[in-house]
């Protein structure tokens, strides 16, 4: 994979970055849309594809990108297609600070270092380009105001830009919410992004903690303890089965 294309995740976390402060926005559940915009470089490069709503590696050969190249060992690890929610809600500890790195050692970012109460250390990162998020910034308004179909690539980050919870703070107060509203909208446009984007936000919604496979019988306490949101327990002897033979 040439380098002269910014990833998704790289895009994403630009998005995301706050010029006045140079903290990032939403920061836990951006955790959550680095993972599910990895899955979405990894699709477009055509290295994994989705199964369902499982995703299966189809071409182990590495992209040349290290942090995709991660994750893509680590999909190719597990044998068999992985759940998106599953995958997303693993543990991603450092996978932001990671990118961080990474856009500073481009030249994309620069580390400002400081104090917080004039004691703890605080890193804070700076755009170095504004015109780079204003780029991308440009595709998304663009997307939004025009009704236009967005390439896939532009139509992947705005689903996880949605999914992360970006919309208020790309297009704040109520003079953005018929824009945070077609933000979502543009979810439909890239099947493997919407996916990855339900999936981010199933994961903060809880659903990835709900198990799977345990049938509900008293003999197995803790296997079903989860009900779900509806408050009406699952039933899963026949939806299980067709699941399972659906998954495969």
């Amino acid at each position: 994979m040439g380098r002269s294309r910014r990833t998704i995740p790289e895009e994403l976390l630009l998005l995301a970055l706050d010029p006045t402060t140079g903290t990032t926005a939403q920061p836990q559940s951006l955790d959550l849309g680095l993972a599910g915009a990895q899955l979405v470089e990894l699709a477009l490069a055509g290295r994994i594809a989705p199964d369902g709503d499982r995703i299966a590696v189809v071409l182990p050969r590495p992209t040349g990108d290290p942090t995709l190249d991660s994750a893509l060992e680590l999909l190719r690890r597990r044998g068999s297609p992985v759940r998106a929610v599953h995958w997303i809600g693993g543990p991603r500890l450092g996978l932001r600070q990671t990118y961080l790195t990474h856009l500073e050692r481009c030249g994309m970012v620069h580390a400002v270092e400081g104090q917080m109460c004039g004691v703890l250390p605080t890193t804070r990162y700076q755009a170095t380009d504004t015109a780079i998020s204003r780029e991308i910034r440009a595709r998304l308004d663009n997307a939004i105001r025009t009704g236009v179909p967005p390439d896939p690539r532009t139509a992947a980050l705005a689903a996880l830009a949605h999914a992360v919870g970006l919309g208020k703070h790309l297009y704040p107060g109520n003079e953005g919410r018929s824009s945070r509203s077609r933000l979502r909208d543009l979810i439909r446009h890239d099947p493997m992004g919407g996916l990855v984007a339900h999936a981010v936000m199933d994961v903060q919604n809880g659903v990835a903690a709900q198990p799977r496979r345990a049938p509900a019988t008293g003999r197995q306490p803790g296997a079903r303890a989860a009900v779900p949101a509806s408050g009406v327990p699952a039933q899963p002897s026949r939806r299980g089965s067709m699941a399972r033979v659906g998954a495969r």
